[in-house]
C-alpha cells in the first residue's frame, strides 16, 4: 500500500452495521456538492442483498440519486452505453476505487455468487484492500460515541427504524466483512444483546473488543419476545 492515496467515506448505518465505501484520494471532493449514502438492493432471485453507495445532489431528494460506482466511471471515463453496465471486479459493491471498476455487457455474470465458504475465498478477501483499509478504522471515534445517532436505511433508501424492521437482510456485523444474509435471518444473532448479526464465529470474535463496549443484556418482559434467529 505504500504510496497508494485512498479515501474513505462513512456512509451512515445500514444492513445492521456502519459501513464505509472506499475510493480514489482524488475523488474525496464529491463530498463539496454531493451526498453520498447506503442503499440495500434485494436481489430478485432470492440471492439476498447488496449494499450499493449512491451519490444524489446536496439539496435535491434521493430520487435524482445515482450510483456512485457509475458516478465516478461517468466522471473519469465518460458515459455508460445501453446495454452495458458498471461492475466492481472485487466483488465489494462499495469499494468505488476506479481501478475497482469495469464496463461490461448487461449479458456478462460477473456478479455471480461466489462460494464463500472456501477457505480460498476467506484468505482472498482478508487479504483485499478493502479489508486491510477498514480494519484499521476499528475504534472509529464517531462509532464508539455517537453510534446511537447514526441513520438506517432499508432497501428503498428510506430511514428506518432499525427496532422495528422485520425484514432487513443483515450483513456481518464485523466491519470489514462483507457478506450478507441471503435469507432472512440467516445470520447467528449476539446471544446478549441480540441485536446485532455475524457470519460466523470467527468474525463474531474479531469484532468482540469493539462490541463489547455496548454489548448490554436485553431484558425480555415476555417469552414471545424472543427475537427470531
Amino acid at each position: 500500500m505504500s504510496g497508494l492515496k485512498l479515501g474513505i467515506l462513512r456512509l451512515g448505518r445500514v444492513a445492521g452495521k456502519s459501513k464505509y465505501a472506499l475510493l480514489d484520494e482524488r475523488d474525496i471532493s464529491i463530498v463539496q456538492q454531493h451526498a453520498i449514502e447506503p442503499r440495500v438492493e434485494v436481489d430478485k432471485n432470492g440471492n439476498g442483498a447488496r449494499i450499493y453507495a449512491i451519490a444524489h445532489d446536496i439539496g435535491k431528494s434521493r430520487g435524482n440519486g445515482m450510483y456512485l460506482h457509475e458516478f465516478l466511471w461517468e466522471r473519469h471515463k465518460g458515459g455508460i452505453a445501453p446495454g452495458w453496465k458498471v461492475v466492481h471486479k472485487n466483488n465489494i459493491t462499495v469499494d468505488n476505487r476506479l481501478d475497482n471498476l469495469e464496463l461490461v455487457k448487461n449479458d456478462c455474470m460477473v456478479l455471480q455468487q461466489q462460494d464463500e465458504s472456501s477457505g480460498a475465498h476467506s484468505k482472498n478477501r482478508e487479504n483485499s484492500l478493502y479489508w486491510i483499509t477498514v480494519t484499521q478504522l476499528l475504534g472509529d471515534p464517531l462509532e464508539m460515541n455517537y453510534h446511537h445517532f447514526n441513520k438506517w436505511y432499508d432497501f428503498n433508501g428510506d430511514v428506518v427504524d432499525p427496532a422495528g424492521e422485520s425484514y432487513i437482510y443483515y450483513e456481518c456485523h464485523y466491519p470489514p466483512c462483507t457478506r450478507m444474509e441471503r435469507e432472512l435471518r440467516e445470520f447467528s444473532i449476539c446471544g446478549r444483546c441480540q441485536e446485532v448479526r455475524y457470519c460466523g464465529t470467527s468474525c463474531q470474535e474479531r469484532d468482540w473488543p469493539s462490541h463489547k463496549r455496548f454489548c448490554r443484556e436485553r431484558r425480555r418482559h415476555t417469552r414471545e419476545s424472543t427475537p427470531d434467529r
